[in-house]
C-alpha cells in the first residue's frame, strides 16, 4: 500500500490494520518458537545418534580385542594339551 493510500484511510481502518498485523506477528512468533523447539529436538537426536554410533564403534574394538585374547588363550590351551611349550 502506498503512502497516498494510507493517508486516505480513517483512524479506525488504520487501527484495524495495525491490529491485524499485530495478531499476525504474534502468530508468526509462536510458530517460530515451535519450529525452534522441533529443531532443537532433532539436533539432540542427531547428537545422540552420533554418540551411539561412536559407542558402537568403540565396543566393536573392545570385542575385537577380546576375541583376539580368547583365540590366543585357546591356542595356548591346545599347545599345552599337546605338550608343546609356548612360543
Amino acid at each position: 500500500m502506498t503512502d497516498k493510500e494510507l493517508k486516505k484511510l480513517s483512524r479506525a481502518e488504520l487501527l484495524e490494520m495495525l491490529l491485524i498485523q499485530s495478531r499476525e506477528k504474534q502468530h508468526l512468533e509462536e510458530e517460530l518458537q515451535e519450529v525452534k523447539g522441533k529443531l532443537e529436538e532433532k539436533e539432540i537426536r542427531i547428537a545422540e545418534a552420533g554418540s551411539i554410533a561412536e559407542a558402537a564403534l568403540r565396543l566393536s574394538g573392545v570385542f575385537e580385542a577380546a576375541q583376539k585374547a580368547a583365540d590366543q588363550y585357546l591356542e595356548n590351551v591346545k599347545r599345552a594339551a599337546e605338550g608343546n611349550p609356548e612360543p
